[in-house]
């Protein structure tokens, strides 16, 4: 079935290279954010860990745990990870789930219910585990976004919209088209002008269906 936003992600219990997890009692009541990889050691999935790995402080900073899931064993996530942090020059201290048996590819919709590993199998088997889904503390997914394996993944857009996601969560507001930190915000129309002035203070109104003011501190 398909994972649309807003919808709980699923719950699974697993292995990674740093010992067991259950997914929910891992995410606690933090924003997580879940990459997948078709294969370890392969040559753009490296640079992507990589990029993670860099960021480890943004990603702290805004209270969000990552992880990593590939459809390899935990002791070949190990290893792989010499190669990341050799290349990147950054610790890689984020967990990377053992997907061998496809299950949690398949519950968030990244291979068919049919799927499988073949003997002999390369990373194009599996091609389509090449997502990032960002999950909310209430266990629902906020934001995916899915790229083909001759495509790294830009991480500066996960952060930045990591923080449109943080900024907009459980208050009538959006960003609107390549938003940055600092910039103006969205007021939604489940407020009218009045409700929205009570609340925000002075709107600039562009149209009468869009209405800013300066993002919320």
């Amino acid at each position: 079935m398909a994972l649309r936003i807003n919808d709980p992600v699923p719950d699974f219990s697993a292995d990674t290279d740093q010992g067991p997890i259950r997914f929910h009692d891992w995410i606690g009541a933090d924003w997580a954010i879940l990459f997948s990889h078709p294969k370890d050691f392969t040559p753009v999935c490296t640079t992507e860990f990589g990029a993670v790995a860099k960021l480890a402080a943004e990603w702290a900073k805004r209270g969000t745990k990552v992880i990593g899931v590939s459809v390899d064993g935990a002791a070949t996530h190990t290893k792989w990870k010499g190669d990341i942090e050799g290349f990147c020059g950054a610790q890689a201290a984020f967990p990377i789930i053992a997907d061998e048996g496809l299950a949690v590819s398949k519950a968030f919709d990244m291979l068919p219910a049919e799927a499988y590993l073949p003997d002999g199998r390369t990373a194009a088997d599996t091609a389509t585990v090449r997502s990032v889904f960002i999950i909310g503390p209430d266990k629902k997914l906020k934001l995916t976004m899915t790229y083909p394996m001759s495509v790294g993944r830009n991480f500066g857009e996960v952060l930045r919209a990591l923080d449109a996601l943080q900024l907009t969560y459980n208050v009538p507001l959006a960003t609107p088209a390549d938003w940055t930190v600092g910039q103006d915000v969205i007021v939604a129309l489940a407020l009218n002008d009045e409700q929205a002035r009570e609340k925000y203070g002075q709107l600039d109104i562009k149209l009468p269906y869009l209405r800013t003011i300066p993002a919320p501190k």
